[in-house]
């Protein structure tokens, strides 16, 4: 089995997750990821903010960026033996959809409260998934399956190739609004949040950062407080992408000191977000892509500039979308 992230050092992997390595993931991504679209979209009072749509991507969200580059990057060998990885969704539809694009065998570890359209979703790109019980079991699964079948792991975000995949939105969204002042992401894991502060580290540091997490599920807020990763008691929320128990120790490294602003959203403000997305303009987004908006509708981010917030997917079963939205 190819040594994983838990096998070095995080420093080490840290260091590896660069401007060139960026830069390089997001020429290696043409052809596969789009280029979505940073539209421009009114706040109440007139102030106007952009939204970088990822639910543009070929799985619906921006982790192609970070799953492409990783399978991309192995070696021969690696690639022969197969990937698994443990994800509740878009991970793991990246994860099937590149495999499939690159003949590499992949087993996805899910949970069995997984959202439909991303169980159907890895079928469709035919990733091989084992269903655990709870969330908790996903980790310690996917290491034993790669233990017993030789596979090596590619996780959601302890990964310093997928992290500079998803440093990729970045760089695209500094290209097309060159004043970028503030950029809000959504944190899970933290890969996104790690990818950004890389990219803008080295080509915008002046660029507000702000990670934007449910209330139910505060890692990144507790990450700052404690200065380092720290787990929060049973995160929940509606924003299902988003609830790792604990920021990544590879995210929180790269991020640093770049990174030091967090907003808490409710999940009452998602819901008006998925709501005011889809009736005002016509988009779909998930729960996890809409909290970025909800933060700025709720007003909990002053506009100062131009604006981004990162809609990171789209990926939401038809019923659970009708009922956020009538």
């Amino acid at each position: 089995m190819r040594p994983t992230s838990r096998c070095r050092p995080v420093t080490t992997l840290a260091s590896e997750v660069t401007a060139a390595s960026i830069r390089a993931a997001h020429a290696g991504l043409e052809g596969v990821a789009v280029r979505s679209r940073l539209l421009p979209l009114p706040l109440p009072g007139g102030a106007e903010f952009f939204l970088k749509c990822e639910q543009d991507q070929p799985v619906g969200a921006f982790k192609i960026r970070g799953a492409w580059t990783a399978l991309s990057r192995l070696p021969e060998a690696a690639r022969r033996a197969g990937v698994v990885t443990h994800s509740s969704g878009n991970h793991a539809q990246a994860i099937a959809f590149a495999a499939s694009r690159l003949g590499i065998p992949a087993v996805i570890v899910m949970p069995e409260d997984a959202p439909r359209i991303k169980v159907e979703g890895v079928r469709r790109h035919g990733g091989e998934i084992i269903f655990v019980a709870h969330r908790s079991e996903r980790d310690p699964r996917c290491r034993a399956v790669a233990r017993e079948r030789g596979l090596t792991i590619v996780p959601p975000y302890e990964h310093a190739d997928v992290i500079a995949g998803q440093g990729t939105v970045a760089l695209e969204v500094l290209e097309q609004c060159p004043g970028l002042r503030t950029i809000l992401v959504p944190v899970g894991g933290g890969g996104l949040l790690a990818g950004t502060a890389a990219w803008l580290a080295s080509a915008a540091p002046a660029v507000r950062i702000i990670g934007v997490e449910p209330a139910g599920a505060p890692k990144w807020s507790a990450a700052l407080r404690a200065g380092r990763p720290v787990p929060v008691p049973e995160p929940h929320s509606i924003a299902d992408g988003l609830l790792p128990p604990a920021l990544g120790d590879l995210p929180f490294s790269v991020i640093g000191g770049t990174v030091k602003d967090a907003v808490q959203v409710a999940d009452d403000d998602i819901r008006g977000a998925v709501r005011y997305l889809y009736r005002e303009h016509g988009l779909v987004i998930e729960p996890s892509g809409a909290i970025t908006t909800a933060a700025l509708l709720a007003g909990l981010v002053d506009v100062d500039g131009p604006t981004v917030a990162v809609a990171s997917g789209g990926n939401i079963d038809p019923d659970s979308l009708q009922s956020l939205v009538n």
